[in-house]
């Protein structure tokens, strides 16, 4: 897709992290970018580079995780500009803990903020792009949306949720110029790993790495695969990219993955077991953790 100064991006989640860089990027294009989060005081920093970058800030203070405040932004923003061409699904939040302890409430929070947005959001603006012909809607899953991850089996649910949503809806965007895409990432360095709901999954992971090496060490196990930690500017060049080709194939932005991914669809023991000693070390861990309350 061509972005131009006549194109108007939104981008949810827009307050830091990825959605900080998927709007600078579409402010170097000279773009208006619409940034949604809850947090104004961050939005208005975010505006503020925006246009130091060329671009045309709005800020829409919201909650995504409300049906009636999707509404309210793509309303919103039709109603001043006319038109969405490229929408960043990119709002999101992880969790910790085991199912056991996982309350209804939290498996209910990550539905609505990783997966109720999208649909919300995505079922509104898309009457205006068909009849435009034109859009592009950007879902963010996850490598959790392909495979599984112990601790974290709500937000794990939810991002397959996510996968399973934009396949579905680029099965009715056939023949059309609209383009729907499911972006999935593995670590990226944000502050969204300490800001799970339930504690830190990236302090969790932090002490189960190593943790992990001893035990493939002393167990004869393979040492997990992991990819290497991307910045949120490596991960959003590459999704822009896709932004650019139209349609394109789910996008995996670390190295390693998507391979990981089609082997889980073949062979689930295989791909476990190249896991099993940070998989234990992390249930270690975690006991660890929930026994010091």
């Amino acid at each position: 897709m061509n972005i131009t100064p006549s194109s108007v991006v939104v981008v949810t989640g827009a307050s830091s992290g990825l959605g900080v860089e998927l709007a600078y990027e579409a402010a170097r294009r000279g773009a208006c970018v619409v940034l949604v989060a809850r947090r104004a005081d961050r939005l208005n920093d975010v505006a503020q580079r925006v246009t130091e970058l060329g671009g045309k800030p709005e800020v829409i203070v919201a909650d995504v995780s409300q049906e009636a405040e999707c509404y309210r932004v793509i309303d919103t923003t039709l109603s001043a500009h006319g038109r969405i061409d490229v929408l960043f699904n990119n709002a999101g939040r992880g969790n910790m803990a085991r199912v056991e302890d996982t309350s209804t409430e939290q498996w209910r929070s990550m539905f609505a903020v990783n997966v109720d947005s999208i649909f919300w959001l995505t079922a509104r603006a898309l009457p205006s792009m068909r009849a435009r012909n034109a859009g592009h809607i950007v879902a963010i899953s996850s490598v959790a949306g392909r495979y599984g991850h112990p601790l974290n089996a709500a937000y794990v649910a939810a991002k397959h949720a996510v996968v399973g949503f934009i396949a579905a809806l680029r099965t009715e965007l056939v023949g059309t110029n609209i383009h729907a895409t499911t972006i999935c990432p593995a670590g990226i360095v944000t502050e969204w790993a300490d800001a799970t709901e339930g504690g830190s999954i990236g302090a969790m992971y932090g002490a189960a790495i190593p943790r992990s090496r001893v035990i493939a060490r002393e167990n004869g196990m393979p040492t997990a695969p992991l990819s290497r930690m991307m910045s949120a500017k490596e991960c959003s060049d590459i999704i822009w990219q896709a932004v650019d080709a139209g349609r394109s194939d789910d996008v995996y932005t670390h190295s390693g993955t998507r391979e990981l991914a089609v082997l889980s669809t073949q062979n689930r023991l295989e791909q476990e077991d190249k896991f099993e000693a940070l998989w234990i070390a992390m249930n270690q861990t975690y006991e660890e953790h929930q026994a010091s309350k």
